[in-house]
């Protein structure tokens, strides 16, 4: 789990730059960083209407007020690289993207990646519900009603985002990029879609097939089968890899417990049954098995051989989104890696 601490200093709107401090203090579980590092951050505390527009006003402090209209505001995040971040299903997830974001595009002591962020606690709620792994048959129709209103909250919150000055969307979330067409509809800039930043590292990588005249396969793991795998299963099959998810009884008596044990506090218990989960897939003939969900991440240890094989679409995506930002991709088409 997420265990480093990131604090960052909101100051008033007219203030140039930010200093954040982000201290680390890493298990062994995760990749020994620099215990103390300092990283300049542009950061702006921002407010939208329910229509996704820029307030007129905002109270930034109790000792300051000022009008915060959208032509203003992206003066403030001119930068032409700014990224902009849809939160995901939990702030934790939304967080562990940000740590990846700003640790990987300030190596070497170079500055990190500008961005600003919309995280709604409300939202978060409801794609947890859609993304639960325990529906009955009610709850599931319910879910689908609750898919129009979740996927227009997510689209002002973009709306929001372009008017805040970002150059770019990205959507650090397994559920939300299911719906990633319809919330991307109308908008004129690069909005990264997490599946396709997989399936182009995976392309990239030039994997050979185990067996003779197959297509690469290509496994998905996720809490919730049908959701989280949406995210994938197009943009993978869009660059010929074959698509294996868990069968129904590898999902109710292994994977599902393994998430059980891991809320029960049974981390052992969770690593062994998702070591026979990831080992079912490898034995019908999977090069990489794609770990979907926020849940899957860090059960594992650092040296188990098994994650050799995995992979986590949030790396993909935070390093499309870094090259994005690096190497001057603000002029390229939008949906691309």
């Amino acid at each position: 789990m997420f265990d480093g601490g990131m604090t960052m200093c909101f100051h008033t709107v007219n203030c140039p730059q930010i200093l954040g401090n982000i201290s680390k203090n890493r298990s062994r579980s995760r990749t020994k960083l620099n215990p103390c590092f300092t990283v300049k951050v542009c950061s702006i505390l921002l407010q939208s209407d329910e229509s996704g527009n820029l307030s007129e006003s905002k109270k930034i402090s109790s000792s300051y007020s000022a009008q915060v209209k959208p032509q203003a505001q992206n003066s403030l995040l001119s930068q032409a690289n700014t990224v902009g971040i849809i939160g995901g299903v939990s702030v934790l997830s939304t967080l562990i993207f940000l740590e990846k974001l700003v640790w990987w595009s300030s190596r070497n002591g170079e500055e990190s990646v500008p961005f600003v962020v919309c995280s709604d606690p409300s939202i978060d709620g409801a794609l947890a519900s859609q993304a639960s792994i325990h529906s009955s048959f009610d709850e599931t129709a319910q879910n689908e009603a609750n898919h129009e209103a979740i996927v227009r909250n997510l689209r002002h919150k973009r709306v929001f985002l372009e008017q805040s000055g970002a150059s770019c969307i990205v959507m650090p979330c397994h559920f939300s990029n299911a719906w990633h067409e319809q919330i991307s509809e109308g908008c004129s800039l690069p909005f990264f879609h997490i599946g396709e930043c997989v399936a182009k590292e995976l392309k990239e990588a030039k994997l050979k097939p185990h067996g003779t005249g197959s297509n690469v396969r290509i496994g998905v793991l996720a809490a919730t089968e049908t959701i989280a795998a949406a995210s994938y299963q197009d943009q993978l099959g869009n660059q010929g890899f074959e698509v294996v998810l868990p069968d129904k009884a590898t999902m109710e008596h292994i994977l599902i417990p393994a998430i059980e044990s891991l809320n029960k506090r049974d981390t052992e218990g969770a690593r062994n049954l998702l070591r026979i989960a990831i080992q079912v897939l490898l034995i019908r003939a999977v090069n990489v098995v794609i770990l979907a969900s926020d849940e899957l991440q860090n059960i594992l240890p650092r040296e188990d051989p098994l994650l050799k094989k995995c992979m986590d679409p949030m790396d993909a995506l935070a390093r499309s989104t870094i090259k994005w930002a690096k190497t001057g991709k603000q002029g390229m088409q939008k949906n691309t890696c």
